[in-house]
């Protein structure tokens, strides 16, 4: 899509949804003449919304619309539910400017080599606010997401220490020890969500043992760490491989 002040067209937006639909609410999409980008499901739900936001588009009088849907007995799809679509016609700008919001987490990452790049691109479209940190800030690609912000990695811990209640952490770094001292700062905190560290496990229970002499956690405690990353099944070690894995390990947390 390509941005443009005087474009016309019309966002279409999931406001309600009652039983199981295709999308939640406040999925949108962007529907012109010519085109659309976004989904709110596909299927005859789609197809119809499309259709009743160009005759919007038309319409001299009408700026906006809400139509309910029941997606059984109007549209025969399986989902059974109902969902209540908004649509509103406006600037391109303005719809750019809204986009769609969905309820972001808070994702620590340290680490912006090959698996840090490859795992950026996994969980960049996902529903995260990606606080990303390196020393190396020549090793950082161009981020266009406004939900994405990397930073120069002067003191992990102290970022660790600042971040808020609930937070999701991913640590591969270039240097072993800095990834213990970050694992360290996760652990004795008592309250992420997750805590993924790249590793095999003779490199877990190096850093378990050394854990538990230095009495950051219990035993108990120890469960909070995940090494090796990524769900069970994908052990391919290829960084889009340990990406796909991880961005679906962390869906699973949220």
């Amino acid at each position: 899509m390509t941005s443009g002040d005087d474009s016309i067209g019309v966002r279409v937006t999931v406001s309600e949804t009652k039983g199981s639909a295709p999308r939640d609410a406040g999925t949108s999409m962007w529907v012109t003449a010519e085109g659309q980008q976004g989904t709110i499901g596909g299927g005859k739900l789609e197809f119809q919304a499309t259709e009743q936001a160009r005759k919007l588009l038309a319409s001299d009088t009408q700026t906006s619309v809400t139509q309910t849907y029941a997606l059984g007995p109007l549209l025969d799809q399986c989902c059974g539910g109902t969902v209540v679509l908004t649509l509103e016609k406006m600037p391109e700008a303005a719809y750019l400017a809204q986009g769609e919001i969905p309820n972001r987490h808070a994702l620590y990452m340290f680490g912006a080599g090959h698996v840090g790049r490859a795992v950026y691109r996994a969980v960049a479209p996902l529903p995260f606010d990606l606080h990303w940190f390196d020393e190396r800030v020549d090793e950082f690609p161009p981020v266009e997401c406004g939900h994405v912000n990397t930073h120069g990695l002067q003191d992990p811990v102290a970022a660790v220490n600042a971040a808020p209640a609930g937070a999701l952490y991913l640590i591969f770094t270039h240097s072993h020890p800095l990834d213990y001292e970050l694992v360290k700062a996760v652990l004795a905190r008592g309250d992420a969500r997750y805590c993924g560290l790249i590793g095999s496990k003779t490199k877990r229970a190096r850093f378990e043992n050394k854990l538990l002499r230095e009495r950051v956690v219990t035993e108990t405690g120890l469960e909070a760490l995940t090494c090796p990353i990524g769900v069970t099944g994908i052990d391919g070690k290829e960084p889009e491989v340990i990406a796909a894995g991880v961005a679906a390990q962390l869906l699973q947390h949220i």
